[in-house]
């Protein structure tokens, strides 16, 4: 095996020596190439892969991230000035539920965590405070969920439990916002910060939750709605939402007939304010109703007897006879009398109304409507193409139609015209954008053919430097000299000896009967002095 190896090195060491400068370069070339490759195809598939496990984490979260990671042997990355770590792929999701499952990370500020340790014998304005800290870091967690909001944090002002209320000492919030992008926080957001940050805070009104962003703007505006101020802001937000939705409504109804961006729409509401209660009563003097009748039916009798007698005897007295002398009974008189009473009440016909107009009626709507111009070719043949009075008429009414308007004469309601839109800013916008992308593809393409084209360059040198070589100086790969066929000299031969046996020689072409041919026409030839 060794005697084999050493023949080996020997016939690469001889073709090495007959090698001229321009083969020794390409192959070294060649070499360096295919050990570069090696190796960087071994680095890559050795190199491992690391995903984004935590972002934008503030330090002393980071911190407590690496001091787990380092407990649990995983190799990690850090990156974006700390404040991002990066673990392993395979072991992303595996890692987050065993930070998950320490309570890391906890995000800014100090939640309701704060209550699961047991302590006892504190006092009361200790635990008061240790719920406001809580209440704080639980909405500042919340308000980070936003999509607009990078961080937050929240400040809770509660007045002090006193024996003596006072209505006017009330709660305060404050609310500081870091917005991505250094952008501007829309007014849904503020508003819906405002009353997350009430609703959780016994007591808090939203207009006592003030929100500044990181710029030091302030968000929001504490204006109370019983106030003028409060009044003129809502009417004002108002009518211009209003406004804005028919504009919208009426301008995507055109752009839908005439193509987007062709039309410009504006609506300009006057609403009445005015909450008025009215109470109206109707008497109508001719529709009398009656209201009750009373009938008073009565039956009376009364009877008088007539009083008489013997003159002379008084009742009872006894007679001569011994009778007992006894008036006359007297005569009855008896009278009846009948009286009947009917009493009617009647009403006049009385309506009574009550009648509320709430605010938000109204008065008076008008639009401006822009529409653009029809242009026909291109370049200098482009001219204007007005359209005609049919066609201006339609897109009055389907303006008329979205805005609701009443046809009442009133030409002032609508005005419709049609003008040429200064569409230069956009043209050179997006020629730019054409240029931008054209100039990235180009670059990108560039970038992809680079590296096979010097692929290609050094095969190609390679090739040319092979070409300058002359067949006959490139050896057979066997040492000639006396052999027994097995690649064995024989006793009499050596490499130095110059001498080919015939089982070497048919051995060698067999092998490469190429160069053997070629090989023995530059022996022939050498053999063969010029002449002079």
């Amino acid at each position: 095996m060794n005697k084999n190896i050493s023949q080996v090195g020997a016939q690469l060491a001889g073709i090495w020596k007959q090698l001229g400068i321009n083969q020794r370069i390409s192959v070294v070339m060649a070499t360096v190439l295919v050990v570069l490759g090696l190796g960087g195809l071994a680095y890559w598939s050795s190199r491992m892969d690391y995903s984004l496990l935590y972002g934008k984490l503030d330090d002393g979260e980071a911190a407590k991230v690496i001091a787990a990671l380092d407990d649990e042997k995983v190799p990690y990355k850090i990156g974006a000035g700390g404040s991002s770590i990066l673990v392993p792929a395979d072991k992303v999701y595996q890692v987050r539920m065993q930070m998950a499952g320490k309570g890391i990370p906890q995000g800014e500020g100090v939640g309701f965590e704060i209550f699961d340790k047991a302590n006892f014998g504190i006092s009361d304005f200790v635990q008061r405070a240790n719920y406001t800290r809580a209440v704080q870091g639980e909405l500042a967690r919340t308000i980070s969920q936003l999509d607009e909001v990078e961080s937050a944090r929240v400040m809770i002002v509660m007045p002090e439990n006193r024996l003596l209320s006072d209505s006017l000492r009330k709660p305060t919030a404050s609310v500081f916002v870091r917005v991505k992008g250094n952008a501007q926080l829309p007014p849904s957001a503020v508003n819906s910060i405002r009353f997350l940050v009430a609703n959780s805070v016994e007591g808090l009104q939203a207009n006592n939750v003030s929100v500044v962003d990181n710029q030091g703007n302030v968000l929001s505006e504490n204006q109370d709605n019983d106030s003028v101020a409060g009044l003129s802001g809502n009417q004002l937000s108002a009518r211009r939402n209003f406004e804005q939705y028919l504009s919208k409504k009426a301008q995507g109804m055109l752009e839908t007939v005439l193509g987007p961006g062709q039309a410009v729409v504006r609506v300009s509401a006057d609403i009445n304010w005015d909450t008025i209660t009215r109470t109206e009563e109707k008497y109508d003097p001719d529709g009398q109703v009656a209201r009750s009748t009373t009938i008073n039916d009565e039956d009376s009798i009364s009877s008088t007897a007539s009083t008489g007698g013997i003159a002379g005897m008084t009742a009872g007295t006894v007679d001569a006879n011994g009778a007992t002398n006894a008036p006359p009974a007297a005569p009855l008189n008896s009278t009846t009398t009948k009286k009947k009473v009917t009493s009617n009440s009647y009403e006049i016909n009385k309506s009574t109304s009550n009648i509320l107009q709430a605010a938000g009626g109204i008065k008076r709507l008008s639009a401006a409507v822009f529409v653009a111009q029809q242009f026909q070719g291109k370049g200098a043949d482009r001219k204007a193409v007005p359209r005609t009075p049919e066609e201006m008429q339609k897109l009055h009414r389907i303006v008329q139609s979205a805005l609701g308007i009443q046809d009442n004469g009133d030409p002032t309601q609508i005005t419709l015209e049609e003008m040429p839109f200064n569409d230069q800013f956009a043209s050179d916008v997006t020629q730019q954008f054409d240029q931008q992308e054209k100039r990235q593809y180009w670059t990108e393409l560039g970038l992809k053919l680079v590296y096979p084209a010097l692929a290609l360059g050094i095969v190609f040198m390679f090739w040319r430097a092979l070409k300058r070589v002359k067949v006959d100086d490139i050896p057979v790969g066997v040492p000639l000299g006396n052999g027994n066929g097995n690649g064995q000299y024989g006793k009499g031969g050596g490499p130095g000896s110059g001498m080919v046996t015939v089982e070497v020689l048919n051995q060698l072409i067999r092998e490469n009967p190429a160069n053997m041919s070629q090989a023995v026409r530059s022996w022939m030839n050498r053999g063969n002095k010029p002449n002079n």
